[in-house]
C-alpha cells in the first residue's frame, strides 16, 4: 500500500489496472481507504479512471470502469463504462521467451477485435468502451520486435481510422443492414461514419439507413477525394467502391 500511494504521488497516473485482487475481499486490501483518498484527496482525484478489480466480488460491480473478466466481451452493452482486455500473447500476460508466433496474435486478428466492439448493440446512451491491448516486456523493460511490429501496425490503422473509433457516440441506427456487407455506424458532430467489418464483393453497395440531401458529401477515411454516389428509391445512399 505505500508503494501503491508513492505511485500515484509521483508519477500521477491518470489510469491504475488493479489485479490480483480475487485472493481477499477488499477489507483485507483496504482498497476502499485507498480509493476514498484517490478520489477526494490525491493530486490526480479529479481525472483518475480505475477499473473494477479491488475485491472478491467487485467485478462488474465497483470501479470507473467494468472489465468483468479477461477478453470481456459482453452479450449486449452494460449499462456502465467497461473494458475488454486482451493479450496479443494468447499463452500468457507476461513475456516468455519459448513463446511461438503461432501463439500469438496477428494484425487482422487485432483489428478484428476493434471491428467486434463496434458490433456490441448500444442503447441509445453514450457508453464509453475501452479496449486494452497488453504486451509483456522483457526483464530489463524492452519490448519485442514482434509485439513492437503489431502495435505499430495498429497505430498505422488508427492513424487513418481512428476518426470513426475516438470520442464517437452511438447514431441512430447501430444495426447492420444486411448480411452481404455487414456495417455499423457511429458518429461525431455532424458527421456520420459506416463502419464495414468485411470488403465487398462487387464494385458498389447500398446503405439505405443514411437519408442524404443535395448538400451530402461521402468520403472514405484515408482518400482526400470524395466518392461517386447516388441516391436510391428516396434518399438511400448506392456507393461506388
Amino acid at each position: 500500500m505505500p508503494e501503491l500511494y508513492d505511485l500515484v504521488n509521483r508519477y500521477k497516473p491518470d489510469l491504475i489496472w488493479s489485479d490480483g485482487d480475487w485472493e481477499a475481499p477488499d477489507t483485507y486490501w483496504n482498497s476502499t481507504g485507498f480509493l476514498a483518498w484517490l478520489y477526494n484527496d490525491s493530486p490526480v482525484k479529479d481525472v483518475v479512471v480505475t477499473n473494477d478489480r479491488w475485491g472478491l466480488g467487485c467485478y462488474c460491480k465497483h470501479g470507473g470502469y467494468y472489465n468483468c473478466a479477461d477478453k470481456f466481451t459482453p452479450g449486449q452493452l452494460p449499462n456502465h463504462k467497461w473494458e475488454k482486455c486482451q493479450s496479443v500473447d494468447t499463452i500468457s500476460w507476461g513475456y516468455r521467451r519459448n513463446m511461438k508466433l503461432s501463439e500469438l496474435m496477428d494484425l487482422p486478428s487485432i483489428l478484428n477485435v476493434i471491428s467486434s466492439l463496434v458490433e456490441t448493440p448500444r442503447p441509445e446512451i453514450v457508453i464509453t468502451c475501452n479496449y486494452m491491448l497488453n504486451v509483456g516486456p522483457t526483464a530489463d523493460g524492452m519490448i519485442a520486435p514482434v509485439f513492437e511490429e503489431r502495435l505499430r501496425g495498429i497505430g498505422a490503422w488508427l492513424k487513418v481510422n481512428g476518426e470513426a473509433i475516438y470520442s464517437t457516440k452511438p447514431w441512430r441506427a447501430l444495426e447492420a443492414e444486411n448480411a452481404t456487407v455487414p456495417v455499423w455506424y457511429t458518429s461525431k458532430s455532424s458527421t456520420v461514419y459506416a463502419i464495414l467489418i468485411s470488403k465487398p464483393m462487387q464494385n458498389s453497395f447500398t446503405l439505405s439507413v443514411p437519408k442524404t440531401s443535395n448538400s451530402t458529401v461521402v468520403t472514405l477515411l484515408g482518400n482526400p477525394e470524395p466518392l461517386k454516389w447516388a441516391p436510391l428509391h428516396s434518399k438511400e445512399l448506392t456507393l461506388d467502391a
